[in-house]
């Protein structure tokens, strides 16, 4: 395994124990070269889950790409990281299909980072949602403000991406 620190390939596994979810193997390591600590997760992948983008196109999921975007809308916010971790790397045990679309994906996200924290809701929603003028922003804060009405509904962007 490849030490994020210092990318040495030699390590050694300190403790190994199953993961919180019981589908995964929680491995603590020690680095031989520069003698520093990281986690890994070992998991069984049966059968990726692909993205369907809005293209068309079709990828295998990443949950690296959706803690990276959770983590920018979450930025300077107090929320916590190890939730945002939990459900990027827990989403694609929920989803219990073979293919997904990104809008769905944006949909859960929002679903998620909502009762965490209203900055990083609007954060999150301004990039899915693409919106593309301040009469967006209100009407998102608006919903909030009225316990969600429009921040439910239309999910979908006002218009089509280029």
């Amino acid at each position: 395994m490849k030490c994020p620190y210092c990318s040495s390939l030699d390590s050694r596994v300190v403790n190994s124990r199953p993961g919180g979810d019981g589908a995964s193997i929680r491995r603590r390591r020690e680095c031989l070269n520069c003698a520093r600590r990281f986690t890994t997760y070992e998991r069984a992948q049966l059968e990726p889950l692909m993205v369907v983008k809005r293209s068309g196109e079709r990828e295998a999921f990443n949950p690296d790409k959706l803690l990276r975007g959770l983590a920018l809308a979450s930025e300077k916010r107090p929320v916590d990281a190890a939730a945002l971790r939990a459900f990027a790397y827990g989403f694609e045990d929920e989803v219990q299909i073979g293919e997904i679309p990104t809008e769905e994906i944006g949909r859960r996200a929002m679903t998620f980072l909502r009762p965490l924290d209203d900055v990083a809701y609007i954060r999150f929603a301004s990039v899915y949602r693409e919106f593309d003028s301040l009469e967006r922003f209100i009407e998102e804060i608006q919903g909030l403000k009225e316990g969600g009405a429009q921040a439910d509904k239309g999910t979908e962007p006002d218009h089509e991406a280029p």
